[in-house]
């Protein structure tokens, strides 16, 4: 995974261009009728049940556009709530709370659903050794507030993007000349470019497990799109030797049943790319 700077400054290049993108010159709706002046105070509330999250980046945002702005909050990141909760207070220049209320609310209000799914996946884990992961599946521009939304929820992050892991999927190893090509270029490519990443491989039959095993260095085999029965074969043949992880069309109705066979992670892009926003709004008081 990247590093805790890095993905702060992603946090902060996000902000940057949604305040860019939602206000641009100006906002000229409280420009028109609300006085520089005039001060105010808003709650975040919350009209649906789930898990919050997405606090401490309303605060980034808050922060950016104005540090003046004071932030009570009541409910802290990861928190189940219900309807008619209120999270925070934020109080002072009304100009600059309602420059920041779009940028807040579509912020949390996804934050919260991808945590809200993915708890639910956690309750659906629990007991097994599995734990949930995402993907690189997520809303371009906005990756960095899902990931920490996945990890609110009780979920792990997969690799953050294409250069802090290798993922050799199935279009590399063909591409590649076969799985095994692909691994020993790769990792000879590591080691010329002074670089160290995991290895992770993907294969689609047993067969290709097979093969995967005769290398060294792979960290996690990718068991893709199998079935149960083949599943649990796999996590047999590949014992210790490197870790496992399921993923393919894995909803709510068969993750438990994956992780029965005995893989170590599952991952879903459906964690982040198939939510309904949770429903918040930022009032007046």
């Amino acid at each position: 995974m990247i590093s805790e700077t890095q993905f702060q400054n992603e946090l902060k290049l996000i902000i940057e261009n949604a305040i860019r993108e939602d206000v641009g010159p100006g906002d000229y709706s409280s420009l028109a009728c609300i006085p520089a002046s005039a001060t105010g105070k808003a709650k975040l509330l919350v009209k649906e049940d789930g898990i919050i999250a997405g606090v401490e980046f309303a605060k980034m945002i808050f922060n950016y556009v104005d540090p003046n702005l004071k932030i009570e909050t009541f409910i802290n990141d990861g928190t189940r709530v219900k309807y008619g909760d209120i999270v925070f207070h934020v109080e002072g220049s009304s100009q600059s709370i309602l420059k920041s209320e779009r940028v807040v609310l579509n912020s949390m209000q996804r934050m919260s659903a991808i945590a809200t799914k993915t708890n639910k996946y956690v309750q659906l884990l629990e007991g097994t050794k599995t734990k949930i992961l995402d993907t690189r599946k997520t809303t371009p521009g906005f990756r960095a507030p899902e990931k920490w939304a996945v990890k609110i929820g009780g979920g792990e992050n997969h690799r953050f993007a294409l250069y802090d892991m290798v993922m050799l999927k199935d279009n590399h190893n063909d591409f590649a000349g076969g799985i095994t090509k692909a691994i020993e270029k790769t990792k000879n490519y590591l080691q010329e470019n002074n670089l160290d990443l995991k290895i992770i491989v993907e294969a689609r039959n047993l067969d290709e497990i097979k093969e995967i095993l005769q290398s060294e260095g792979v960290f996690r085999i990718l068991i893709d799109n199998f079935n149960f029965e083949d599943t649990k074969k796999a996590v047999v043949l590949i014992g210790h030797k490197c870790l496992t992880e399921s993923s393919g069309n894995i909803n709510e109705n068969t993750i438990r049943n994956y992780a029965e066979c005995g893989v170590d992670y599952i991952s879903s892009g459906a964690l982040t790319h198939s939510i309904y926003n949770m429903d918040l709004s930022l009032k007046a008081i």
